[in-house]
């Protein structure tokens, strides 16, 4: 079996992805899946068990069978149902062979392989020309696949978009949005594009503010600077973690727009990009934001997502060098919730280029 076209065209983007943090220099740092595949030919294949291979573990036997395919991924082969073992079923990795006996494996492409493939959609463009897109990613849109959202991603789309971004780095993301943010991202079209955008959003130079809508009264602008890592508790969060124990630099300013002790519309500035970094600073601030489950947020009848809508971009055009801003109005569900809390509709307050 082959894997599509489009999908061995982008095997070298694929692995890189897998095997690095996506983390563009103050980006959101991901844990990496290691998968070294190339070389690997899908399809079913048989052999007998060496008399080398005596007394080994059934996934140590693999390896030394399958040498391009990882471990890792031989081992979920065989926990799936993929290895027949003398003609029956065997889903155990540390069986032990004798010589002689018969193997016969259905190897098949991890999900993550046939994850990076083009998939045609409407691209919510903002602005596009030959060196970027500027998007408003809707609210439920993943950024980039990974487990649980192997297909229907943005990365997906842009390499149905445009046949260049399957020569980029990351199909030229450069910066992305939780799957339930909403808002401006800025995805670049040439590789002269991607390593410009990365060399301004390392020096900080890329002005990301956001509204969001947190429980109680914020009172005070203030700048919170607290390192932000994962939390070892519980993966799937981020937190407080001191810098000595994994946690990186984050520093986001924070301003009320209107407030009253119930809850507070705020105007959020990154000067670093940590994984749900807004979200975890609001949270250790007593604030978290509203519908935002993960990190305590309360609860709001029609809002299903955290209240954090990426409102306003602004960085020097990787091409002219012109300062650009763009700025995107917050959907409906932010609207109405804003309403619901008896604050004023969420608009950006006014700043120029």
């Amino acid at each position: 079996m082959k894997l599509p076209r489009d999908a061995r065209r982008v095997g070298w983007m694929e692995r890189q992805i897998m095997r690095e943090p996506f983390e563009a220099p103050g980006e959101p740092d991901d844990d990496a899946l290691e998968e070294e595949l190339t070389g690997a030919v899908w399809g079913r294949h048989e052999t007998r068990v060496l008399p080398e291979w005596q007394g080994l573990r059934l996934d140590r036997a693999l390896v030394l069978w399958q040498p391009s395919v990882s471990r890792s991924h031989l081992k979920q082969l065989v926990e799936d149902g993929a290895l027949a073992l003398d003609g029956e079923a065997c889903r155990l990795p540390a069986r032990k062979l004798r010589s002689g006996q018969k193997l016969a494996l259905e190897l098949r492409p991890p999900e993550a392989m046939l994850a990076f493939v083009p998939e045609p959609m409407a691209l919510p463009i903002v602005h596009e020309d030959a060196e970027l897109l500027v998007l408003d990613k809707p609210a439920g849109l993943v950024v980039h696949p990974a487990a649980g959202n192997w297909q229907g991603t943005l990365m997906n789309g842009l390499l149905a978009h445009h046949e260049a971004a399957a020569t980029l780095p990351r199909a030229g993301i450069v910066h992305r949005l939780d799957k339930d943010t909403s808002g401006l991202m800025v995805v670049a079209k040439t590789l002269r594009a991607y390593e410009r955008l990365v060399a301004q959003l390392a020096a900080r130079e890329v002005r990301r503010e956001y509204l969001a809508l947190a429980r109680g009264a914020w009172g005070e602008a203030r700048r919170i600077d607290l390192p932000v890592g994962r939390d070892p508790r519980q993966r799937v969060r981020m937190g407080v973690v001191p810098e000595a124990r994994g946690g990186k630099p984050a520093q986001t300013d924070v301003e009320a727009l209107a407030q009253h002790p119930r809850a507070s519309l705020l105007h959020c500035r990154l000067h670093t990009g940590r994984t749900h970094q807004i979200r975890v600073h609001c949270a250790a601030a007593g604030h978290p934001l509203f519908g935002d489950a993960l990190y305590g947020g309360p609860a709001l009848s029609g809002l299903n997502r955290q209240a954090l809508h990426a409102a306003r971009l602004t960085l020097a055009h990787p091409g002219s060098g012109a300062a650009c801003q763009w700025t995107a109005e917050p959907p409906t569900d932010l609207l109405e919730a804003a309403k619901a809390l008896d604050l004023p509709g969420p608009r950006m307050p006014p700043q120029g280029v």
